[in-house]
């Protein structure tokens, strides 16, 4: 085996990762043990935005078309067959949760792959060995859905591929990964994944950066969709990449308190 085919085995993993993430089909703790990597990794950078720009181009080339009823038995054949992962349902105490900091991943303990989502990529998969060709394979049939979807997609690729150091730091609430803090060049953003909504009408999110002397609140943000979805925070302040521990807090009101009041995640930098 030469020197370029062992560098590719030993990175295959991390190709899987890319093309999944920018699929949106990673699960959450894949999610934020891709994101520190993609962060150093010009590879993954590439192989994502070419993941993207592939996708995109087939939401909006390629013309709507319906699969044969024969062709959907197969593939709801296919997805029954497919073992699905759940995930646990925490168990409620009614007591308040302390929420304490996540210790950085260890890139030495990593599982072998990453955990699929099945229904998303198996349905993609036999389509595409069936030669489904013209077919959107999206999870919306409704094309013009598909094509803003594509374009989001692609922006915030684009945003988050951004050349320039970057401080990832992936913000955990009750053992689940809600957010990933990604600052850099001044500008913090936050890709947001499963945060509840907000009432933009009478409150807010605000990023702080923890320091020794306290929290500083950084800027605010409102999460629209439980969706993944990215917001940009503080672009005009400076120093936002020196902070090693990030908090996000839901306040009351429309702008940031001198102190957090209800904090809802937290998370240490990892890159």
């Amino acid at each position: 085996m030469s020197a370029t085919d062992r560098r590719d085995a030993e990175h295959r993993d991390w190709d899987e990762l890319a093309v999944g993430w920018a699929l949106h089909a990673l699960e959450p703790e894949d999610e934020a043990e891709f994101l520190p990597h993609l962060a150093d990794c010009a590879r993954c950078r590439t192989t994502v935005a070419d993941t993207t720009e592939v996708m995109g181009a087939m939401a909006t080339d390629l013309p709507p078309a319906e699969p044969s009823e024969e062709l959907r038995e197969r593939l709801r054949a296919a997805v029954a067959a497919t073992e699905q992962v759940h995930r646990p349902t925490p168990a409620s105490t009614g007591a308040p949760t302390v929420i304490t900091l996540p210790a950085p991943v260890d890139l030495g303990t990593r599982r072998s792959g990453w955990r699929r989502a099945p229904q998303l990529l198996v349905a993609a998969g036999v389509a595409a060995v069936l030669g489904l060709g013209a077919w959107n394979v999206a999870l919306s049939q409704d094309r013009d859905a598909a094509q803003a979807t594509a374009a989001s997609q692609a922006s915030m690729m684009s945003s988050l591929l951004a050349p320039g150091q970057m401080s990832v730091a992936r913000m955990e609430s009750d053992g689940h990964t809600v957010a990933t803090v990604v600052a850099h060049d001044g500008q913090a953003q936050v890709v947001t994944d499963g945060m509840s909504t907000n009432d933009v009408a009478s409150s807010t999110y605000v990023l702080w950066g923890l320091t020794d002397r306290g929290p500083v609140p950084l800027g605010t943000f409102d999460v629209v969709s439980d969706a993944t979805d990215l917001r940009t925070v503080g672009s005009d302040a400076t120093g936002l990449d020196d902070y090693s521990a990030y908090a996000i807090s839901l306040e009351p009101g429309r702008t940031a308190p001198v102190a957090p009041s209800d904090v809802v995640a937290r998370g240490q930098v990892t890159s």
